[in-house]
């Protein structure tokens, strides 16, 4: 389609609006590959910039997808609640298949998360009826903030708890950023936080990701743009499965104590999401600039996703006002949710539960990695739940791979770079050493494949 004859409007917004009439219309259609920014932009005789505006406004209402190489293309309509890199991770059209070991989902084992009924009987036997005496109470109980303190990398002037990690993330930008504002991301970092920052309005600025977290030299090289927050994961991170180590959290603290030293203003936050069945280091910085970082520890993928809780502690002048802001919505975090997760962080049955479960996921990922090279693939294994698998053509690699009963997550949606992965999620990888030998086989096959009429899916 000539898609320039139907633009009046050459403004980002006349571009977008132009375009998102043509898809709502059906003359464009799902899978329909746009114009490049250059192509269009010459047609159109305005700067490759004002194209790239458009098309960036489109994939953040979830109209548009940009997939690398394959260029920006139409997405499917959208579910109404979900964002649009979390739609691209959402499984297949066919998800009736049994005979499909979905290993997509990045959630926990439910068999490795501790029994929440011993839990919530004792609490209920041991909780006033009237447990909330004032809306106006702290929204963080005495009990919970004691063992928080206890554990926490570095000294926090100020501790509360929200609904999850990404609320935490979420509430946290919105004091600290406005919309055009500039936050340095991980690449590849996870979806949710991506969709986040468009929702929000920010310019992401990526930074690589190696074995040992952030690049150094990638975030000196983003902190020139003079951005306003580093948003980092240091344990476990997803995709990839780095931790950082003691001597990169120095390595990262010195290039931000120099951009600091030179006038700077930024924050660091930190998403701890998989700690409690990491096997990594609790190492942050905020044991360097402990005055510049907002730490977030969730335990979903330790103590389960519906328990939705996460701490967060950092500086007083930012947790108190993200604390002011709750009141004005959901207040705070259930005080009951909050005395089982006490319960369940001091009961010994929970304890040595969550401690098989790190057990069990440093077991798979040596298993799985091991196997895989057995059939001629080399990988490091990572930290927590999360695979990173390079792939030659992933589009081929997803279809191949369901086609022999593995579905895996696609890796386009962690990462604005286009080379070819797919994240393998370890939460329902089998334990039987055929059965992973399998697997790996299957994944082996996958790295490899490449398009072609057989593996194109319908």
């Amino acid at each position: 389609m000539d898609v320039a004859r139907h633009i009046q409007d050459r403004s980002p917004r006349g571009i977008a609006a132009a375009i998102s009439r043509l898809v709502r219309s059906g003359e464009l259609r799902p899978g329909d590959r746009l114009p490049t920014v250059r192509a269009l932009a010459a047609d159109l005789q305005v700067s490759p910039a004002t194209v790239s505006s458009a098309w960036q406004a489109l994939a953040t209402v979830g109209l548009v997808a940009a997939r690398g190489r394959a260029g920006t293309v139409v997405l499917p309509e959208p579910s109404a609640w979900l964002p649009p890199r979390y739609r691209e991770m959402a499984p297949g059209t066919d998800t009736r298949r049994t005979d499909v070991l979905d290993l997509s989902t990045g959630t926990p084992d439910p068999a490795l998360l501790p029994p929440l009924g011993p839990a919530l009987a004792r609490v209920a036997a041991h909780s006033p009826a009237a447990a909330t005496a004032s809306y106006l109470g702290s929204p963080l109980i005495d009990p919970l903030e004691r063992l928080l303190r206890a554990s926490w990398p570095f000294h926090a002037p100020r501790l509360t708890v929200v609904d999850g990690a990404v609320d935490a993330i979420s509430r946290t930008l919105e004091q600290l950023t406005g919309f055009g504002g500039r936050v340095v991301v991980e690449d590849p970092g996870f979806p949710p936080v991506l969709d986040l920052c468009d929702h929000l309005g920010l310019e992401r600025v990526p930074v690589p990701v190696d074995r040992a977290g952030m690049s150094p030299t990638g975030l000196a090289r983003a902190l020139r743009t003079d951005p306003q927050v580093v948003l980092l994961q240091p344990r476990a991170h997803n995709p990839t499965g780095a931790s950082i180590t003691s001597t990169r959290a120095r390595e990262l603290a010195a290039v931000l104590r120099a951009h600091l030293a030179a006038g700077g203003e930024l924050t660091v936050i930190e998403d701890d999401h998989s700690g409690q069945i990491a096997s990594g280091s609790d190492v942050s910085i905020g044991q360097h600039l402990p005055d510049r970082v907002v730490h977030i520890r969730s335990y979903s993928k330790s103590h389960g996703p519906d328990l939705r809780i996460a701490a967060v502690g950092g500086p007083a002048a930012v947790l108190d006002r993200l604390i002011a802001r709750r009141m004005l919505g959901p207040g705070w975090t259930s005080r009951l949710l909050q005395r089982l997760l006490v319960d369940l962080l001091t009961d010994g049955d929970a304890l040595d539960a969550v401690a098989q479960a790190r057990r069990t996921y440093y077991a798979r990922q040596r298993a799985l990695v091991t196997a895989l090279g057995r059939h001629g693939v080399s990988l490091e294994p990572g930290d927590g739940i999360n695979l990173w698998l390079p792939v030659a053509d992933e589009a081929a690699a997803l279809v191949l791979a369901e086609a022999a009963g593995v579905r895996v997550a696609p890796g386009r949606p962690f990462s604005a770079r286009g080379d070819d992965h797919v994240r393998v999620s370890l939460g329902a990888l089998p334990g039987d050493p055929a059965v992973i030998d399998r697997i790996a086989r299957v994944l082996a096959s996958a790295a490899d494949a490449r398009h072609t009429a057989d593996t194109r899916p319908a």
